[in-house]
């Protein structure tokens, strides 16, 4: 896919950098990256690629388990409705 490929490094090194994570809340995670937003308690939303894309994910801290929601630029972010499951 070539859709947002410019962001690719980006995002390679942060998934490789919350594979190696072991947060267990919030506030773990935030102290490796201050710039993050967290939506709410489990949903998170990351500056990528000098701030041009927004990566959503959820966040299990129990289980550490990642799970990406979406990527896409400021522009897209805005539409987006992430909800809380």
């Amino acid at each position: 896919m070539t859709m947002h490929a410019d962001a690719r490094p980006a995002l390679r090194t942060l998934l490789a950098r919350t594979a190696a994570a072991h947060w267990r809340n919030p506030q773990e995670m935030l102290a490796w990256y201050p710039r993050a937003s967290v939506i709410r308690k489990r949903l998170v939303v990351f500056d990528i690629k000098g701030n041009d894309y927004r990566l959503a994910v959820r966040i299990d801290f129990d289980n550490a388990i990642v799970r990406v929601l979406k990527i896409g630029t400021h522009a897209e972010y805005d539409k987006w409705s992430l909800q809380e499951e």
